[in-house]
């Protein structure tokens, strides 16, 4: 099977995620996305998350009930700090029988020259790029636009929402309509998680 990864904190997770992981099963022929929720991203060490119980929590009811999509928790049991180039080789010799896609934003490929063990991992693994805000930034800043294993997909959905503006809705109770799904927002709001 052919199966994309799309890593992040997922803190939380909203619709943007979805609507990326359904294009890509849909347009890019990927049979499964796996959203993999991350501990820490090494570049946000700073950054303080909600605990990983709830962020794996709210991955899974995400996801819930969408054929071909499904949430990890897989990267919460590895060893500290998470490396994406590691945690790809760990699911490699796991699951031998699959290929895996790994799904970034153009962000972070204008700094993907500086991940661990990049050459090697651009060796094994296929990099689908989505457009973030700040696209002709990101891709005049990215070393590896033009590597054989990097392929950018403009046409795939780019939303505003991110995760750090609906936590600061949250805080101040603005609405959140669609931006969450409403299984993730009863969670939010049943374990009272981004509340001051």
């Amino acid at each position: 099977m052919k199966i994309g990864c799309l890593f992040g904190s997922f803190d939380p997770p909203h619709l943007g995620h979805v609507q990326l992981a359904k294009y890509m099963l849909e347009r890019r022929g990927l049979d499964q996305v796996w959203l993999v929720v991350t501990p820490q991203n090494p570049f946000k060490q700073d950054r303080k998350l909600s605990p990983e119980k709830h962020r794996l929590a709210m991955a899974h009811l995400a996801v819930q009930g969408i054929e071909g999509l499904s949430a990890s928790g897989l990267e919460l049991d590895m060893p500290k700090p998470n490396y994406t180039a590691d945690t790809l080789a760990f699911m490699r010799g796991r699951w031998p029988q699959h290929e895996f896609f790994l799904i970034i934003g153009s962000d972070n490929l204008a700094s993907l020259h500086q991940w661990k063990d990049v050459a090697s991992m651009l060796d094994k693994t296929h990099v689908l790029v989505y457009p973030r805000p700040g696209l002709e930034e990101h891709l005049a800043q990215a070393d590896l636009l033009y590597h054989p294993s990097v392929t950018l997909l403009p046409d795939a959905p780019q939303t505003p929402v991110s995760s750090t503006g609906i936590r600061v809705r949250l805080r101040s109770w603005k609405p959140v309509d669609g931006l969450l799904d409403p299984k993730v927002l009863a969670y939010i709001r049943q374990n009272g998680l981004y509340a001051d």
